[in-house]
């Protein structure tokens, strides 16, 4: 019978292991210690998982898809060969590309929610409404939080909006994710209560990117 899974060992577990592989990061340390990964990483990820996405889909109506991303790295196209992430990473999705994330490494701990990247039409959209009068309740809802906001990834304020617009910085978006950063302690206390909590902070910012 399998070891019941403990979620509050899931930050301590996840880092002890990650800093491990920093310091290692090779094929042969990983496989050797494969069992542990699932055993103290996979398992219980996968059970944060599921065992939020019961709660979306009852609490919040979101039926959500949930995803575990891999460790492997595709290292193809890159100049560090170094074959795994030294970070766990999880996901819960829904189809219009709204997200809720969860990041655990040595260095961080941290939880967003928002839209990775904005597709063409959604795009579009999007900095039709922060131009017009709903960008003042986005630019309200984002100062009324503590809450890390990724730079802009254009310098330019994009046609046909003027570059002095007083949302110029929103409209240099192409995509928005909120961060809260500094997450350990919560994590080890009780990690199911802390991510209800960040996703029903982020209730008005998801409503207003259902674009």
């Amino acid at each position: 019978m399998p070891e019941a899974i403990d979620l509050k060992r899931l930050l301590p577990d996840a880092r002890a292991f990650l800093s491990e592989l920093a310091e290692q990061n090779t094929r042969d340390w990983f496989t050797a210690r494969k069992s542990d990964y699932d055993s103290y990483l996979k398992r219980p990820a996968e059970k944060l998982l599921a065992d939020l996405a019961r709660w979306m889909e009852l609490a919040q109506g979101h039926a959500v898809r949930t995803k575990l991303f891999r460790p492997h790295r595709d290292v193809r196209f890159s100049e560090d060969k170094t074959p795994y992430h030294t970070h766990l990473h999880m996901m819960w999705s829904l189809p219009d590309g709204r997200a809720w994330m969860l990041g655990i490494s040595p260095d961080y701990a941290t939880f967003g929610a928002g839209v990775m990247g904005f597709e063409a039409g959604q795009l579009d959209r999007y900095r039709a409404k922060v131009a017009g009068p709903e960008g003042e309740t986005l630019a309200a809802v984002i100062a009324d939080h503590d809450w890390r906001i990724d730079p802009p990834a254009l310098k330019r304020v994009p046609a046909p909006y003027p570059a002095d617009h007083p949302r110029e910085a929103l409209l240099r978006h192409k995509g928005l994710v909120a961060w809260h950063d500094g997450l350990e302690d919560a994590l080890t206390a009780d990690p199911e209560a802390l991510l209800r909590t960040e996703i029903e902070d982020r209730a008005p910012l998801m409503d207003w990117l259902a674009l």
